[in-house]
């Protein structure tokens, strides 16, 4: 069978520091084919959902606003992050291709891990733009202008690369003298750093700083924002205001919700990995992959009135 001629592949490749196998979800390879139906759909729809969202964006002249304008950086990364591992995903799913050269499982992870954590950024940025617009109105034009949200973007990418280039260089420097299967769908960090016969506390140590630099600082902007945001809210005079304020902050707070749950979920399950069963594992680190990119879309297209109207009109091809 194919799975067993992939097996002993492995073994024979053990000798080969080169090549790695992708192991899929252990437990459930019968349940591949089946697993890879909710997969290939969340990922068409992430897929569909955020070129739609960036093809609005662009075409659309009232939409060329900062609050916008992270929108569609968020909606970028959204596209890269399932690209990046749901290819190979599914035709690990499809047609059990597991082999992956080790400088390809670094690019894999490198894109993984960069656009995870740029993600992480926009956020920040987009609590920034909510912040500005709610607390500081009247100078929101000259704060947040075209330049300003350039550099922010910059300075998230330069981030994210300062920060992660370290990780691939310290990965390596390390032997694979054992196995080369990866128990797991696609290159994640710490999955690959098991399968390394040396001391790897340096990799671990430099994960969590990593971690703890990026989202810890991150959630902590973030709420400082929406703190200030609150206490400006509920200084407004009439309900109806405060309703206002609190609804063009709803959809990036779904966003947040999306993003930072299932993260927050998946670093609890890796330190008690030992209580929970590998594929449970595998299927949240996927659930944390794509449930963001599929949904940022349609929450922000139900939440913000000018691209709900736009995409009807783009798919009705009229006006109302």
């Amino acid at each position: 069978m194919p799975q067993q001629d992939n097996l002993s592949g492995s073994n024979s490749a053990d000798s080969d520091p080169s090549v790695f196998f992708l192991s899929g979800i252990p437990g459930l390879e019968a349940m591949h084919l089946w697993i890879s139906i909710p997969f290939c759909s969340m990922f068409t729809v992430a897929l569909l959902g955020n070129c739609t969202l960036l093809y609005v964006i662009k075409t659309e002249p009232s939409l060329h606003k900062p609050m916008f304008y992270f929108l569609a950086m968020l909606a970028v990364i959204n596209l890269v992050l399932p690209a990046t591992t749901m290819p190979k995903t599914l035709s690990i799913f499809w047609f059990n291709f597991r082999e992956i050269s080790f400088n390809a499982c670094l690019v894999q992870m490198f894109f993984l891990h960069s656009f995870s954590f740029m993600e992480s950024g926009v956020l920040v940025a987009m609590a920034f733009d909510r912040y500005v617009a709610i607390c500081n109105p009247l100078r929101y034009v000259t704060i947040l202008t075209n330049s300003v949200i350039a550099k922010i973007g910059l300075a998230g990418l330069a981030r994210v690369v300062l920060l992660v280039v370290p990780v691939l260089f310290l990965l390596r420097r390390l032997p694979f003298c054992q196995s080369h299967v990866i128990s797991h769908c696609f290159c994640e960090h710490m999955a690959v750093v098991k399968l390394a016969c040396a001391d790897t506390r340096i990799n671990n140590i430099y994960g969590i700083i990593v971690t703890l630099l990026i989202v810890g600082l991150d959630l902590m902007f973030i709420t400082v924002s929406y703190v200030k945001i609150l206490r400006t809210v509920l200084n407004l005079a009439s309900k109806e205001e405060q309703l206002k304020a609190f609804g063009t902050c709803a959809a990036h707070l779904c966003a947040i919700l999306m993003v930072y749950t299932p993260l927050v979920l998946t670093s609890v399950i890796h330190r008690v990995g030992h209580q929970v069963a590998p594929h449970i594992q595998i299927l949240m680190t996927n659930f944390y992959l794509l449930l963001p990119p599929m949904m940022n879309p349609i929450v922000y297209g139900v939440k913000t009135k000018q691209i709900r109207v736009r995409v009807r009109l783009l798919f009705r091809g009229k006006d109302f």
